[in-house]
């Protein structure tokens, strides 16, 4: 059998079995005090339970016949007064208030005002039909104020899970925003580096194709090997965001696609060689205890520099910059300088410039995602300066072979 076949065929016997409590306790026991008869139907609606989730409206009206029955067809006399002769009434309709705040809190309020009008119109007659002068009032008003408690309860558990999925729906939207600017920052720290070395080597090229055919082919293998390494980043990222379809991860594992490692700090040298190839020399330089670092200080370590190389090709105008590396015990300092026009890139574009690039944008979100501290300006002897502080967590993270 179907589990959803098998869940309704639970639900309906469990009503069925409910009428029979009621049947069997009317029958079985017709001189027992009203107490028994109530708190015998109050455990009888146990059994709406898995109908009360299929078919609120349904449960409510079984729970409403059930306890009339036990009210007005039982022998045993009814006292007039409260003490201790309405308890059965009132524990009867116990399960019909349970049954009415559950649907209070599932249903909408059309639905939820006309299930509390029934039971309250139901419950004020069969009272009024065993009680009078006083003693009806009295059982009227605790009738109502035990519908309005379970009202009350059904309301608040309504509200908590709306608010619950409000919170939700907070999370999934900043997770969504989260996630679309980190591959924002990753498309365009990859990019715009290897776009600007790209730019330099065919400015080159197209310059001395003439005159100077193998500094011309030199630069066509740049902009080649650089290109390729461009698409291959971006493949690596669109895989990664089509990694949560398990068919298309299935099928690049049977393919042997293998993605490569994050970069990191260890890649300093290769991106210096490359900047290099464009016209500007970098010298590296390293203090402190190179270390495994975690993926995340890595991988940002590594997009700040690339991004400051980056603007030194594109707007320094210099061929020359430094890259400064240190290893302390509880952080990690990156330094780029050069000697190029500080000011204009301060007052004008770049890096340092007034919203013209998300250069800056990016190296401040990453700085800021780790609880860092990010310089950028102007030198006062000229160039300009881009430092980065890192803090590092106790627990080291990763090797960086082993990412």
């Amino acid at each position: 059998m179907p589990p959803m076949r098998g869940t309704r065929a639970l639900a309906w016997s469990g009503g069925v079995l409910y009428v029979l409590s009621v049947v069997l306790l009317l029958g079985g026991a017709p001189r027992a005090p009203g107490a028994v008869h109530g708190a015998g139907t109050l455990l009888a609606a146990s059994l709406l339970a898995g109908l009360l989730r299929r078919t609120p409206p349904l449960a409510l009206a079984l729970t409403l016949l059930g306890s009339v029955a036990v009210v007005t067809f039982r022998p045993a006399p009814v006292p007039p007064d409260l003490s201790g002769s309405y308890v059965g009434e009132f524990l009867s309709f116990l399960a019909v208030d349970a049954v009415l705040g559950f649907i209070v809190a599932t249903r909408t309020r059309g639905a939820s005002f006309l299930a509390f009008a029934v039971a309250l119109v139901v419950q004020v007659l069969l009272l009024g039909g065993f009680a009078h002068g006083d003693t009806l009032t009295v059982n009227a008003v605790i009738a109502l104020l035990v519908m309005a408690a379970a009202c009350m309860v059904g309301l608040l558990s309504r509200e908590r899970r709306a608010h619950a999925a409000a919170l939700r729906s907070q999370e999934v939207a900043e997770a969504v925003t989260a996630e679309r600017l980190r591959i924002a920052r990753e498309l365009h720290d990859m990019v715009a580096h290897s776009i600007g070395i790209i730019a330099i080597q065919a400015g080159v090229g197209s310059r001395v194709i003439r005159t100077q055919p193998e500094e011309a082919g030199a630069a066509l293998r740049a902009i080649e090997v650089t290109s390729r390494e461009t698409l291959s980043g971006l493949r690596r990222t669109l895989v990664a965001l089509r990694r949560a379809d398990a068919d298309t991860a299935a099928s690049e594992r049977e393919a042997g696609e293998a993605l490569a490692p994050s970069p990191g700090l260890a890649d300093v040298e290769r991106l210096a060689a490359t900047t290099a190839e464009a016209g500007v020399h970098v010298d590296v330089r390293t203090s402190g205890t190179p270390r495994p670092l975690p993926p995340d200080v890595d991988l940002s370590a590594f997009r700040i520099v690339q991004e400051a190389l980056t603007n030194v090709v594109r707007h320094a105008g210099t061929g020359w910059c430094r890259v400064t590396i240190e290893y302390g015990d509880e952080e990690l300092r990156v330094e780029v300088v050069d000697d190029g026009r500080g000011a204009a890139r301060a007052t004008g574009g770049g890096v340092g410039g007034t919203g013209h690039g998300f250069g800056l944008v990016g190296m401040r979100e990453r700085v800021g995602l780790l609880h860092g501290d990010l310089s950028v300006g102007a030198c006062p002897e000229g160039g300009f300066r881009v430092a980065a502080r890192l803090p590092l967590p106790v627990a080291v993270g990763t090797p960086v072979a082993d990412r």
